[in-house]
C-alpha cells in the first residue's frame, strides 16, 4: 500500500532538510581548519542530494498542498531539524528563543491551513 501523498511529501522534505542543514551549516564546525572554497565545494555536493529529494517532494505535494502550505511545511521542518542540529552537532546552548520561534510557526501553520 503506497504512502499518502502528504506523508510522502513530508518525509522527503525532512530528508531533504537534513542534507540542507549540513550543506549550509555543517562546515562551520571546521571553519578555521579548511579554506572556504573546500567548504563551498563540499556544500554544493551535499546540496545536490538535498535537491534530489526536495524537488520531487514539492512536485508530489503540490496539488494536495498549496504553494504557501508547502512553504510553511518546509519552515516547520527546517526549525525541527535545525534545533537538534544546533544543539547536538554544533554544540550550541538551548535557548528559549527556539521555543518562541516554534510557537510563531504554529501560528503560521494555523493561518496557512485554515479554511
Amino acid at each position: 500500500m503506497p504512502l499518502p501523498v502528504g506523508l510522502q511529501t513530508i518525509l522527503l522534505l525532512i530528508a531533504s532538510n537534513v542534507f540542507m542543514t549540513f550543506a549550509w551549516y555543517g562546515h562551520l564546525k571546521f571553519a578555521h581548519s579548511k579554506p572556504w572554497v573546500v567548504a563551498a565545494l563540499l556544500s554544493w555536493g551535499i546540496a545536490l542530494f538535498e535537491y534530489l529529494l526536495q524537488v520531487p517532494a514539492n512536485r508530489i505535494g503540490y496539488g494536495t498542498f498549496s504553494l504557501a502550505q508547502l512553504k510553511i511545511i518546509q519552515e516547520v521542518i527546517t526549525l525541527s531539524v535545525f534545533v537538534p542540529f544546533a544543539l547536538f552537532y554544533a554544540g550550541q546552548p538551548f535557548k528559549l528563543d527556539f521555543v518562541w520561534a516554534g510557537l510563531c510557526l504554529v501560528g503560521a501553520v494555523y493561518f496557512m491551513f485554515r479554511s
